[in-house]
């Protein structure tokens, strides 16, 4: 079988050693032997991991050492005013956290790169935001920004682009911007994710360019990701996976007063815990697979025909906008205050 990886992510906390540190047990595990440190935390409704990886955990997991801080909120849409103010306001603080070492000067420069094709929707979100930072009435004097765009339409690796402007520039940090993929449909648009390691441009969906980090640039580096894009057969897996447990739940439930008592169309709750196998004689042995077990099934059969396919949300312009619009509102409140 080829060996393909299509549940491609950007998201460290998708990473299965990072997903497997639900109990206080598995947390300890994982920190003593992977040297990646996972901390959980709210603030209103928004969901923050906290993720440090040192050398070691770096070998175990493939993503560099350093801190990445994931920023959630489930519920997100398009209209929740309330939701993208919170997010907003815990992106903030954990990005001021994230640059308390940095000793400011009055002259020092920031460089902020917006990456990503403009003429791709889902990819547009680091050109978006430039164009929103030079609309605003008041650009902040210690920002320089700049869309490189992408290799296929310059024929030039966007990190030479970052390369030649951060020697020109000297500044005193590179803050990036890009689109994200992610393997949950259900964290498309509604997911932030700061990390001091840098970025490799396009590596979610199997393009990867040149590093944009400190190690190449000797620069500070920080990156911002939005997820906008997953694997077509993720939402093939998650719908299966939605679809049995939906099922199970109703067997479950099936002659308990809750069913019955409902007045409207009753919804099982299907994030409990379930006994696959009340499916096993619709379904076969198949339904008590682990969904990991799935997975691979789908990797096999979609191997040929949807390996490349990624999927997008269809109000993805609306969404890149508001997220423009939002890291745009952060960072200037963010520089105001240097």
């Amino acid at each position: 079988m080829q060996n393909l990886n299509w549940q491609r992510s950007d998201l460290i906390d998708e990473s299965d050693e990072v997903v497997l540190h639900q109990t206080r047990e598995q947390k300890q595990t994982l920190e003593q032997s992977s040297g990646i440190q996972v901390e959980d935390r709210n603030a209103g409704r928004v969901k923050i991991t906290d993720v440090q990886v040192n050398g070691e955990g770096e070998k175990q997991i493939g993503k560099k050492q350093g801190q990445y801080i994931t920023l959630s909120v489930p519920t997100l849409t398009l209209e929740d005013k309330d939701g993208f103010q919170q997010l907003e306001k815990a992106l903030l603080t954990n990005f001021k956290k994230l640059h308390e070492s940095i000793s400011w000067k009055d002259d020092d420069k920031i460089l902020i790169i917006g990456l990503g094709n403009r003429t791709i929707t889902p990819d547009a979100i680091g050109p978006y935001l430039i164009d929103h930072l030079h609309s605003l009435e008041q650009i902040d004097d210690k920002f320089v920004m700049y869309a490189p765009g992408v290799t296929g339409q310059t024929g030039y690796e966007t990190g030479e682009f970052v390369a030649a402007l951060a020697e020109r520039i000297k500044p005193k940090l590179i803050i990036v911007v890009d689109a994200l993929a992610t393997r949950a449909s259900s964290r498309l648009c509604k997911t932030v994710q700061l990390t001091d390691t840098g970025i490799h441009p396009g590596s979610g969906v199997g393009n990867q360019r040149q590093e944009i980090s400190f190690e190449m640039l000797g620069v500070p580096v920080t990156a911002i990701g939005i997820p906008t894009v997953v694997d077509a057969p993720v939402l093939i897996a998650d719908a299966v996976e939605l679809m049995l447990r939906s099922i199970a739940a109703r067997v479950a439930e099936r002659g308990k007063p809750s069913s019955k008592l409902s007045l409207s169309s009753w919804q099982p709750d299907t994030n409990k815990e379930l006994d696959m196998s009340l499916i096993t004689p619709i379904f076969g042995e198949w339904a008590t697979w682990s969904k990991e077990e799935r997975q691979q099934l789908f990797e096999e059969t979609f191997a040929a025909s949807h390996s490349q396919l990624m999927v997008t949300p269809k109000e993805a312009d609306y969404w890149i906008d508001k997220y423009a619009t939002l890291i745009s509102s952060m960072l200037t409140k963010w520089a105001s205050e240097l």
